[in-house]
């Protein structure tokens, strides 16, 4: 289970509300102006004019708990530098490769771990990684018309992605390989699979065991299958337990039937 939901906020052209003196209420007014939001330092204009999104930054806890919980009462999301427990969300570190954005967050544990972290990814993703993510972008239409089936489009598309593959994002791509990936990528491939699962614990699945967990359309399960595992899968996959030894049902596109 996660402790919060990550979610990607547009504020482009919105005021967001950011309240305080000094170099944390500073760095808030970047990150905001670098989203292409407007800060606005003055709480009742930035309630009146619809903000959705508020930072507090007083160096004061108890002015820094009265505005978060005006802040609150009148429906905006607050957060409160250095103040878990007042905050409804909380600012990842963000390693940026435009348009793809990884957002690496510990709920308020440990900023220090997320910069690290974030660093360390810094030197894993190339600098032209947002040129494949528009190129994809660009090649929606055509993607379709290659693979009508959104089913077969996403297996083919997690083929291409994988390591290794055509369109491998660790890999340094050319402007043109999307298109010369299309050329002549192979159509998708449905059907069941039986994968014997071992272990409670997600780590031990092979790299196999993974990547067909994150194709698959429908995930056919055992009782005493964790749920850590189940988690693997893509979230809207169909989830269908089954008995023990039986036979999985037959559904359109790829069915992983997880044994014990």
């Amino acid at each position: 289970m996660i402790d919060t939901l990550p979610l990607f906020h547009r504020i482009a052209g919105q005021p967001v509300i950011v309240l305080g003196a000094g170099e944390a209420a500073e760095a808030k007014r970047r990150l905001v102006e670098r989203a292409g939001g407007e800060p606005v330092d003055d709480l009742q204009d930035g309630i009146d004019r619809g903000a959705r999104l508020a930072f507090v930054a007083h160096d004061n806890p108890e002015s820094a708990r009265a505005d978060a919980l005006r802040l609150r009462c009148a429906g905006l999301l607050v957060n409160v530098v250095d103040t878990p427990a007042l905050c409804d969300f909380t600012v990842p570190s963000l390693l940026d490769r435009a348009p793809v954005l990884v957002a690496i967050g510990t709920g308020g544990a440990s900023a220090g771990l997320a910069k690290a972290l974030r660093l360390r990814l810094e030197g894993l993703l190339p600098q032209r990684l947002g040129v494949l993510a528009s190129a994809l972008k660009a090649a929606r239409a055509a993607l379709r018309e290659r693979f009508p089936d959104a089913g077969d489009r996403r297996r083919a598309l997690d083929a291409a992605l994988g390591e290794g593959g055509a369109l491998d994002p660790l890999r340094d791509q050319a402007g043109d390989a999307v298109s010369a990936w299309l050329g002549d990528a192979p159509g998708g491939q449905g059907g069941t699979i039986e994968l014997p699962i071992a272990s409670d614990d997600p780590d031990d699945l092979t790299l196999r065991a993974a990547r067909l967990l994150g194709s698959a359309d429908t995930i056919a399960h055992e009782p005493g299958i964790a749920p850590a595992v189940l988690d693997r899968a893509r979230a809207d996959a169909v989830r269908l337990p089954v008995a023990a030894g039986a036979t999985a049902p037959e559904r359109p596109g790829l069915t992983i039937v997880l044994r014990r």
